[in-house]
């Protein structure tokens, strides 16, 4: 990584130096406004030659993208870079990068499966290394964006995907700042410092966080990594449903996932696409104050909150990504929206049952199977009766303790 990165360092001021600067017309479009060729062009060949670098058509890529993006101090976006560039095999001879998450257990709940009526496990992504399901999407674009020489990130993030990016830019040895909103807390703060990042608190509302984000993308030329909306975070949530696979002997009758921005819900229709089980139907659940998505579906469009009122702070995106909407047309995705106090119910209860502490957002989807809304579904003739054993993702958290607990339960009126 360290070799690699000192010749990157030397690209700038070559290509300032090696190239014409392009036109105002041009410039003004920004880096994805540049051709997808593999020509080399005459400038880039004597730079490679100077740089004794091979004719790799992803690095020609590249040295077209940097002089735009340098001479109008633009971001060097995730989105700027082609998906299929960034997601390159590793050079012939070179080890290909090990993924930051792991492979969780799928683990069978009694008091779940009692609740629910049916055989209920559950995936444990709140034992990943981040503390959530994060680390496997915004770790795989982290790493494909390192790839290609970015030399700063920053990153929005209610908490969880903070910390996930937080964690592959310590492993990448590339800085980060996250911006979080004031609804985060002091928890999420403290454990993106120790992560090494600069933490920046903005705003109320992720929302606000996302906005500044961008702000400091364009003004410093920095790499922003998005919590949820991007190809290459939806294709690693996917690896979730391929580890189902090898896992379960035979594919749920249902998958229950929490759904803040979309970005979770677009992985695991992305995997359940490539394992071939695109008839599972997927269980969307929310928290009212909080139930962008569920909006979205009713209008058959976009909708964007006036506000976030839920406590489940993390699913507190106003509007869902557009990708989470298609994903409604292309598969069976039921929507349901669970009270704040059932979310914080769950948790308590999956505590106790369980011996796993989770957040309010992860307390949405906990909520659907405890309150049995999954028989309601099946006597509304929206699941098949008798069905077969329902996936839940336990999506994590990690701005979360007892104290916090507590306190939700103590303003919930819940005590």
């Amino acid at each position: 990584m360290a070799k690699g990165s000192e010749q990157v360092t030397a690209w700038p001021a070559l290509l300032m130096a090696g190239m014409e600067p392009r036109g105002a017309g041009q410039a003004q479009g920004g880096c994805s406004s540049l051709p997808r060729t593999t020509e080399e062009p005459p400038a880039a060949a004597g730079l490679r030659a100077r740089l004794a670098l091979p004719p790799d058509p992803t690095l020609l890529l590249l040295l077209l993208l940097l002089p735009a993006c340098c001479a109008q101090k633009q971001p060097l976006r995730a989105e700027d870079i082609p998906c299929q560039a960034m997601a390159a095999q590793p050079a012939e001879g070179q080890k290909p990068q090990k993924p930051f998450h792991i492979v969780t257990p799928v683990l069978e709940s009694l008091s779940l499966s009692k609740a629910a009526g049916t055989k209920v496990f559950m995936k444990m992504e709140n034992v990943q290394p981040s503390g959530s399901f994060k680390i496997r999407g915004i770790g795989h674009l982290c790493q494909a964006a390192a790839r290609k020489g970015c030399r700063h990130f920053v990153c929005s993030s209610g908490g969880n995907a903070g910390l996930a990016a937080a964690l592959a830019a310590r492993e990448l040895a590339v800085p980060i700042t996250v911006v979080v909103p004031s609804s985060s807390g002091p928890t999420a703060v403290h454990k993106l410092q120790e992560l090494g990042a600069t933490v920046e608190v903005y705003g109320k509302v992720w929302d606000d966080a996302n906005s500044r984000a961008q702000e400091l993308a364009k003004t410093e030329g920095w790499v922003i990594i998005p919590p949820f909306d991007h190809p290459l975070v939806w294709e690693g949530h996917a690896s979730l449903v391929r580890e189902l696979k090898d896992s379960l002997e035979d594919k749920p009758g249902a998958i229950v996932v929490a759904v803040g921005g979309g970005g979770l819900l677009a992985g695991v229709v992305a995997g359940l696409q490539q394992v071939g089980w695109q008839d599972v139907p997927v269980i969307a659940a929310e928290t009212l104050g909080a139930h962008s998505f569920h909006e979205a579906l009713k209008a058959g469009r976009l909708v964007t909150l006036p506000d976030i009122t839920s406590v489940a702070t993390c699913l507190g995106a106003k509007t869902v990504a557009a990708r989470a909407l298609e994903c409604a047309r292309e598969c069976q995705v039921i929507s349901q929206v669970v009270r704040d106090e059932e979310a914080v119910r769950a948790v308590q209860q999956f505590l106790d049952e369980e011996r796993a502490l989770v957040e309010p957002a992860c307390g949405a989807p906990l909520a659907v199977l405890y309150s049995g809304r999954l028989q309601r579904l099946q006597s509304e003739g929206r699941l098949p009766s008798p069905l077969r054993p329902v996936l839940l993702v336990v999506c994590g958290g990690s701005n979360i303790h007892t104290g916090r607990l507590r306190a939700l339960q103590s303003q919930l009126g819940l005590h």
